[in-house]
């Protein structure tokens, strides 16, 4: 019986090191497995999943939030069938040329023919993945400069251990505003190759 028990933890315990969280305080989140973790740095292996995305020009502060009500919007009802669709999480942000990309996942039933189409013509879907990450998790408040000083440290972390940054930095945010800092998951994150 003994044996069985060890068997039983010890296999939960490999698979907890191989896997990943498949929700985050009952959201869903994207498909991933964790290839390599060290203290808060993982290297990903994201699934293919759905997207809506908006592009937002402005400071990074004002992008997220204007990006975030637009979506918001949309999976609150703003859309041709006034359907509620769940939210998910993170909430995505990355810096293209002149604008920012945020994006939500959505919920991996829908697919861009089964979702209804939004209100907002800004709001557009697209695929994700699959890809490859390099991920640093940490609490607090992110604001833009902490945000830019993570992200370099990361890349250049990521470049002295000989990986290949291919696009971000990418910034995910998990939780409501009203969560307390040291109770709130933000991560940045690169693709690399």
């Amino acid at each position: 019986m003994r044996k069985l028990v060890m068997a039983a933890v010890l296999g939960v315990a490999m698979a907890g090191m191989a896997g990943a969280e498949a929700t985050h305080k009952g959201y869903e989140m994207p498909p991933y497995s964790v290839e390599w973790s060290d203290g808060a740095r993982e290297i990903r292996t994201y699934g293919p999943h759905l997207l809506a995305e908006v592009k937002v020009t402005g400071g990074r502060t004002g992008a997220i939030q204007a990006g975030f009500r637009m979506l918001a919007g949309y999976i609150f009802g703003g859309n041709d069938t006034g359907e509620k669709i769940a939210m998910t999480v993170p909430v995505a942000q990355t810096a293209e040329r002149d604008f920012w990309t945020v994006s939500f996942m959505m919920p991996a039933r829908y697919t861009a023919e089964t979702l209804p189409a939004p209100r907002d013509d800004r709001i557009r879907f697209v695929p994700a993945g699959p890809s490859r990450q390099l991920v640093e998790r940490f609490s607090g408040l992110p604001g833009s400069a902490g945000l830019a000083e993570r992200a370099n440290a990361l890349r250049d972390w990521a470049e002295a251990q000989g990986h290949e940054v291919i696009d971000g930095p990418h910034y995910y945010f998990y939780d409501a505003p009203m969560t307390l800092p040291w109770n709130r998951r933000n991560e940045v994150a690169f693709t690399i190759r």
